[in-house]
């Protein structure tokens, strides 16, 4: 089979271990702008538990990652008439407090987005060991929270980044294609490694170019980036970046040329100007464990990994702009991965195996 011929590499590389590290979403500040609500109505029913959300910098009106976990707990909420509130963080000063002000109003489960969260909420559960805590792209090894109060959530980015690496690739018509991505950290270089795996796989000879915005806030710098690559050929961009990639989907718009969207279905933000997007279920993960809370399952301390065998990450097909022979190779490889077949790089180390010399992504110091 052809498809399997295009992939022999990656399956000759199956070996490969899928390395999880601090993983990735956005910041925070001494100014907490904040929202708490259960149902207004006065004939709501009392909230069963109170979940609280520290965001990152993006805010919950990202239109990604922090907009997704929001969704996930209003969902919670209409289901269980939990009562659920956020506090949006405006920089890494705002943490400690925000998480404070949720302890202090008696919330049942507290949850931080973002892998620079993480040293806050580790924290947060020394200080608190009878205060549960959830965290999205961060897990502890055992000593670092021992009082076993403080869950892990993390995402097989690659996986989803590969997926619409391999699109790009294939629907690219200069053969030049852009990524950017947020914050360096282990959790961006997976998302970067996957693109740039997927790409390669799809078309050898392309021409990757990428860097970090050193934002998840920064839709400016996402679009000068992105209007500097579209210059230089490029005719796919991929951002995960939060909100700073809103910016390259406006490049795209602007442009008549395509974008790659992230964690959410972007696809709403410029129909005709994303090809697809990497999906990260967070919305899911939010809901999901706090269910377990509610329902007397929780398990605190654990690491829980979502991933394509359990539909916790994928790729957007809205608009019908991907070709359906892509499509079928898409949904061949998707199997593949599931089966154990392929296993996708996720670090700098793994893809260099692959593909020597063709990862140009500055180097990252991960925790």
């Amino acid at each position: 089979m052809r498809l399997r011929k295009i992939l022999a590499v990656l399956v000759a590389a199956s070996m490969l271990f899928v390395a999880f590290t601090a993983c990735g979403g956005g910041g925070g500040d001494d100014a907490a702008v904040g929202e708490i609500d259960g149902d207004d109505s006065e004939a709501a029913e009392p909230a069963t538990i109170s979940v609280g959300f520290v965001t990152d910098v993006g805010g919950v009106n990202d239109q990604s990652f922090n907009q997704s976990a929001w969704e996930g707990l209003q969902r919670f909420r209409a289901d269980t008439n939990s009562d659920v509130g956020y506090i949006e963080s405006k920089d890494e000063s705002g943490y400690a407090p925000n998480i404070e002000t949720f302890i202090d109003q008696g919330s049942d489960l507290i949850w931080g987005v973002g892998f620079m969260l993480g040293d806050a909420f580790a924290q947060a559960g020394l200080n608190n060991p009878d205060q549960q805590f959830a965290i999205v792209d961060y897990s502890y090894a055992p000593e670092a929270v021992p009082n076993n109060n403080v869950t892990g959530v993390v995402f097989a980015d690659e996986e989803s980044s590969f997926l619409v690496g391999y699109i790009a690739g294939k629907m690219s018509k200069t053969g030049k294609v852009g990524h950017i991505n947020g914050v360096a950290s282990g959790t961006m270089e997976s998302f970067a490694v996957g693109y740039y795996a997927g790409v390669l796989t799809a078309n050898p000879k392309a021409k990757i170019m990428g860097q970090y915005a050193d934002s998840f806030s920064d839709p400016a710098a996402g679009k000068n980036i992105a209007n500097q690559y579209y210059a230089d050929g490029a005719d796919i961009i991929f951002s995960a970046a939060g909100a700073t990639g809103n910016g390259a989907i406006e490049a795209a718009k602007e442009q008549n040329k395509w974008a790659i969207g992230v964690d959410m279905d972007q696809n709403y933000i410029a129909p005709g100007n994303v090809l697809t997007s990497a999906l990260k279920r967070v919305d899911n993960a939010m809901y999901d464990i706090s269910m377990t809370m509610l329902d007397g399952t929780f398990a605190g301390g654990s690491t829980v990994r979502y991933d394509l065998k359990n539909d916790g990450v994928g790729y957007a097909t809205t608009g019908d702009h991907i070709s359906p022979e892509v499509i079928a190779d898409v949904e061949e490889i998707k199997s593949l991965i599931v089966n154990g077949e392929i296993k996708v790089p996720a670090t700098a180390a793994d893809i260099e195996i692959l593909f020597p010399g063709k990862y140009n992504m500055p180097p990252v110091e991960k925790k």
